[in-house]
């Protein structure tokens, strides 16, 4: 999908390092509007090709005092200004505008971190029907303050310390926050943004998943020639699912599916998949059973990064010698490979598009991501790479993908190589591991959760503890059950389980299971931890 070809208007943010700038994007489509996310570091011309509406600065970790703190392009303000393109800087997006445009920012006084009241101080544009004196609660986190605003620029809402918390130039089009309304710690601040984006800038409610799905259709006939052939990855999972679906809409029989027993899947997952694939969803899929060679190579490997490299290597070999085959019946080689990337994986496996890597950390290497080799001889096609997992449902309904494979937990592309902490070829660590998940999984559905959860599975944890089972002193394994509410990966909170629920599924665990006698729970969100343990 290329921004530029979408029809509605573009609210670009530019991330400065703020964990919640994610949030941002999602609150501003979750209005129909479309917005992306770069690096705010990104030169001029990354932005204005993007020909944006709205440019949003982004919070973030640093300080405008530090000679290396990320900042935008000199010539910004002035672009932005000249185009009629109405700025909005949140946090420290605001202090840039201030900073940079002529004003001060000091260290604060006090620092305001957390729920904090603010009051209105004049008729602003950024508030709409608010009236002077009107409070509301936010959320705050930052240690400088403005000390002295622009030529131009006024103070419209002040915190209960006194802090300057909203400032605005109806001239330019400059506006800025202190708080972020984008988290929902800020009540009022959803409303805050829908009627700066609509009201305020004019803003379009003209983002739709159907252009989406028609849009990245001409995109596909537009990449692949009219004799070119492609192969798709399918993985099992909603994302792989969805892109080989519109994939397969856009060039028809051209499309080659492939899934790949890597030893990694979860109890029966082959024979599930497969049998969904063919009844369901009339994909023509080749299974490749290569369990020999996935766990040959991840032997005595206990690094998680290790891990995701030889896997995604491993799948390029696979995909490549799946093409030769192809050439041979075809009498012509296959020129693309199909994934099923998403923005999250874009996002959490390096610094925005454009970063010197000054601001930003890589949290992981997605396996079709970070994982892949240079030398890969197949073009990816990545068809969903600009949207969130809640959208890839949307699209595949359109699509008329089955519900219940919609709404299949997320299951991780190097599969239970990043469940069991620590070497997957040792012991029976992987045959253990899918009981147990199998027993959780069944568990939850049963209770009638599964729907209610983002996303739960176990994990397989390098520890043994000492049990007693049928009167019998044991020394086994300890397996951890990981169950989350999310929506859209990108940040997570625990799923709160009845005791009683815990208990049966902790029962069923360590008198089916040989070889665990003892259960444990992950209660920690996301973050500080990833929703994945590796």
């Amino acid at each position: 999908m290329d921004a530029n070809a979408v029809k509605s208007d573009l609210v670009l943010i530019l991330d400065f390092g703020s964990q919640y700038t994610h949030l941002i994007t999602r609150r501003i489509r979750s209005l129909s509007i479309f917005s992306l996310c770069i690096s705010g570091t990104s030169p001029l011309e990354a932005i204005t090709s993007l020909n944006p509406r709205v440019v949003i600065l982004s919070g973030g970790p640093h300080s405008v005092h530090t000679p290396d703190s990320p900042s935008f392009p000199p010539q910004f303000p002035e672009w932005a200004e000249a185009n009629g393109v109405v700025v909005l800087g949140i946090c420290y997006g605001l202090q840039l505008i201030v900073q940079r445009l002529g004003g001060e920012v000091r260290v604060g006084e006090k620092q305001e971190y957390g729920r904090m009241e603010i009051g209105v101080e004049k008729s602003a544009a950024l508030y709409g029907s608010k009236r002077v004196g009107d409070r509301q609660l936010v959320w705050m986190s930052h240690g400088d303050e403005v000390a002295r605003l622009p030529d131009g620029f006024e103070v419209v809402a002040r915190s209960q310390q006194g802090t300057v918390a909203a400032v605005e130039n109806r001239v330019k089009r400059f506006y800025g926050l202190q708080y972020h309304p984008e988290v929902t710690h800020s009540p009022e601040g959803m409303e805050t943004l829908r009627y700066f984006l609509f009201e305020v800038c004019g803003i379009n409610a003209g983002w739709k998943m159907e252009n989406v799905m028609d849009e990245e259709i001409k995109v596909i006939k537009g990449t692949v020639g009219p004799e070119d052939h492609v192969i798709c990855a399918l993985s099992g999972g909603v994302d792989s699912t969805v892109a080989a679906t519109l994939v397969h809409k856009a060039i028809g029989d051209r499309l080659h599916c492939i899934f790949v027993d890597n030893g990694l899947l979860r109890y029966k997952e082959r024979e599930r998949v497969m049998e969904t694939f063919e009844s369901d969803l009339h994909l023509p899929v080749t299974c490749v059973d290569a369990t020999d060679q996935f766990l040959s190579k991840l032997k005595g490997v206990v690094d998680p990064e290790t891990k995701r490299k030889i896997i995604g290597k491993e799948f390029i070999s696979i995909f490549d010698d799946f093409a030769q085959e192809l050439e041979k019946k075809l009498g012509k080689r296959p020129s693309y490979l199909v994934q099923g990337t998403l923005y999250p994986d874009v996002i959490e496996s390096c610094p925005p598009p454009g970063s010197g890597r000054t601001h930003s950390h890589t949290i992981k290497s997605h396996h079709n991501v970070g994982g892949l080799p240079k030398d890969m001889k197949l073009k990816l096609i990545e068809p969903l790479k600009l949207l969130f997992k809640d959208e890839v449902r949307q699209l595949g309904r359109i699509l008329n993908v089955p519900e219940p494979f919609l709404k299949r937990h997320p299951f991780p592309g190097p599969g239970l190589a990043v469940r069991v902490l620590g070497d997957v070829t040792q012991g029976n660590a992987l045959d253990i591991l899918r009981q147990v998940d199998e027993i959780f999984i069944q568990s939850i559905k049963d209770a009638g959760l599964y729907d209610s959860i983002w996303q739960a599975f176990a994990v397989f944890l390098p520890v043994r503890s000492v049990g007693v089972q049928g009167d019998q002193r044991t020394h086994s394994h300890v397996v951890a059950l990981r169950a989350v509410t999310s929506q859209d990966g990108m940040t997570a909170d625990w799923y709160y389980f009845e005791h009683k629920f815990l208990d049966d599924v902790s029962r069923k665990i360590c008198n089916s299971v040989r070889g665990v006698n003892r259960v444990v729970q992950d209660i920690t969100s996301k973050p500080p931890s990833t929703i994945e343990w590796e």
